[in-house]
Order: C-alpha cells, then structure tokens, then sequence
C-alpha cells in the first residue's frame, strides 16, 4: 500500500503540473497569434527574411481556391506590409503600414474591438486607423490628415495624405507605438503595388491542424514562388520563453521523482529484508533462484502498475475539471488579472486534457519502479540460504 501510494502520487502531482503548465502556455499562445500573426502565413518567398515590398507576390487562382479544397482552412486574410515614416506639423515616427480587408481582419483578429475613438474602416475608405501611442506622440486626433512618406514597390516613391478615421488602442506597447492600418486597395495604390500582397493568414478551422495544413499547402502551392511559414518559425523568441518556462518546471518534477523513487526503494528494501528468512526456506529446498527473482520482480511490478493506474484514473477527473472550468487570477489576485488584461490576454488558467500527458508520466514512475525492483532481484541471486535462516 506505502509503494503503490507513493507511485500513486507521483503520477497525480507530475501529470497535473504538466497538463496545467502546457495548457496555459496553449492559451497564451492562441490569444497571442490571434490577435496578428495566426498559425500559418503565406508569403511570397525571400520576404519574411528581408521585409521588402520587392518580394511581394499576385494571388493566383490556386492560392484563392485553397479553402474549397482543403476542409481545414477556414478562410484567407489578405495583406500589404511595409514601413513608412508617418508626419503631422513638426512631430514625425516610423510606422508599420498595414492594408486590409476591413471585414475579413476583424473577424479574425478583432481589430474593429480595439476601437477607442472614431469609426473603424469600409471598403472604399480612404482614411486610416491609426494606434493610440501613435496619435499620442504625433499629437494628431480623428479628423486631422496624416502625411506618409516611404519607398514603394521596386524603389519608387510612395507619399500620400490620408485622414483619422479611427484610432485603436493595443494590449502590447510596441504595436501601440507604430501600428496604421489603410485598406487594401489603399495600400496597393500607396506603394505602386497594384494586386500584391505580402502576405496570406491561414485562417483554421481547428488550431491544432497547423503542421498538418502546412504539409497539404505544400503539396498544393508552388514553393518557388510562395513560402508557408507556421507561427513557430515567424517567432522563435515565443518558442525559446516556453522552452525555458518548460526547463524549470522539468527540474521540479525531475526532484519530485527522485524524492519518490528514494520512497519506493525504501519499501522494496524493507520488503526484501522481512523476506530474507523465506528466501532462505525456498532457495534451501531447491527453488531456482531465476524463478524467485522473477516471481519477486514482478510482484513489484504489479504494486507499479497499480499505483500508475490509480494515478491516471485520478488524475483524469482533476485535469478535466480545470480545462472547463479554468482558474481566474481575477478572483483571486485583482492585480494580477488587471496585468494580464493590459496585455490583452484573459486571466485564465486552464489545463490541457491531453492523454499522452497521463500516459507518460505514469510510464515513467513505472519504468522508475520496475528499475528499482532490480535490488530484490540482486539480493536473491547473493543471499546464502543457511545464513538467511539463521537470521
């Protein structure tokens, strides 16, 4: 009971910290590439290395046929990125100018919502929506004109001036500072771009099918003219702060199981010396030592099999409970939750419900016991039968 309890507890507290740590990171993430990037990106190829409109590509009537033919795909966000230096009176910044599709951007990534002043953005406007930070420091309202100034398609030259519509406030300070957004055909027109995009956002119907929809684009599109990047290639610094996050918390449960396993040893050698005697008896009237051992071995084994069993059926319930009802840090830690709303992310704790993540953990404090069950079988094959009895 000690032994399979011991493993029973292992499996529980390893297999809820596992589940809780990856389920926030999910959640996190999904806000994050929810609310700009999306899980895939069609782009035209060479251009999200060197950010020039120079690499801009025509959709074609493959690319635009993709959610017919492929269930997984939702929709498609088109898009013009470039840079420009935007000025009103004597105040001047650089800034990101991004043509939409009004209705399509807002629908995935909730632009119109961001809206804090003005109206948002038709088809056919001819004005922009500007970020809050940036109004601030140009000093410009809804209704003055803003001047663009940048490099358009191929070297030529792009200036335009364009009226507030609109202006939106961001969660992340650095989208806050440099953020504009024009139509699309405002921003083709703009940079001499006519009928380019820059970029493509895969918009999917179940997140989780991000690896398996890239491979099916690229069997259905010309990789020498397009490049599908998923999100974790656009940002390798998101991918490198969870790997850290996830270093710590495989340290804790790495002492976890080595204060479990010293508890799981101490039984078996407890169990193994009370047992001496009876050794002693089978092996003094001929029991072969090899079937002892195995006899010994795998009773052991089915004490492990046991707790992980026990562990995983009450594990299940746990994770369940916590991925549909997830814990808010705003009824617990007002403060806490006003963070993580300023950043535009919901306070929201949840596990993820995965089975790999109970099978796993409960293998490897099974693996552990099976191992460690190899001290009885050492005893047995040096124990010396007269000596035992006598004990």
């Amino acid at each position: 009971m000690i032994t399979a309890a011991s493993i029973f507890f292992a499996v529980l507290f390893s297999s809820f910290m596992i589940s809780f740590q990856k389920g926030v990171w999910d959640r996190m993430i999904e806000n994050f590439l929810s609310s700009y990037f999306g899980y895939i990106q069609v782009q035209g190829k060479s251009y999200w290395e060197e950010q020039s409109l120079d690499y801009a590509f025509t959709p074609d009537e493959q690319l635009k046929a993709l959610p017919k033919e492929l269930k997984g795909i939702e929709g498609m966000i088109p898009r013009l990125e470039s840079f420009a230096m935007a000025s009103y009176e004597n105040m001047i910044s650089g800034t990101m100018v991004v043509g939409i599709e009004p209705k399509e951007e807002s629908k995935f990534s909730g632009l119109e919502k961001k809206l804090v002043k003005g109206q948002y953005l038709q088809p056919g406007d001819q004005g922009l929506l500007m970020a809050e930070g940036l109004a601030s420091y140009l000093g410009i309202d809804v209704a003055d004109t803003l001047v663009l100034i940048g490099q358009g398609y191929h070297g030529t030259n792009a200036a335009g001036k364009y009226p507030v519509i609109g202006i939106l406030s961001f969660p992340s300070p650095d989208l806050n500072k440099k953020m504009i957004y024009i139509t699309l055909n405002e921003a083709q027109t703009f940079y001499g771009a006519e009928q380019l995009l820059t970029s493509m956002v895969i918009q999917l119907r179940n997140n989780d099918d991000f690896r398996l929809i890239k491979k099916q684009l690229e069997t259905k599109l010309d990789t020498s003219r397009f490049e599908i990047l998923q999100w974790d290639e656009m940002l390798p610094e998101l991918v490198d702060a969870k790997k850290s996050d996830s270093a710590g918390n495989y340290i804790f449960i790495l002492v976890l199981y080595m204060i479990i396993s010293f508890g799981i040893f101490g039984t078996i050698m407890m169990m193994t010396k009370e047992r001496e005697f009876e050794f002693g008896i089978l092996t003094g009237i001929g029991m072969s030592r090899k079937k002892l051992a195995i006899v010994t071995w795998l009773e052991i084994v089915f004490m492990g099999l046991i707790g992980a069993i026990a562990g995983i059926v009450g594990c299940i319930p746990l994770v369940y409970y916590f991925s549909k009802h997830p814990l808010n840090l705003a009824d617990y830690m007002k403060e806490m939750g006003e963070i993580y709303a300023k950043w535009g992310f919901d306070p929201l704790l949840p596990t993820a419900f995965e089975p790999g993540i109970f099978l796993n953990q409960a293998l490897i404090v099974f693996v552990l016991t099976t191992i460690l069950a190899g001290y009885a079988v050492y005893k047995i094959f040096r124990i010396k039968p007269i000596e035992a009895m006598r004990k």
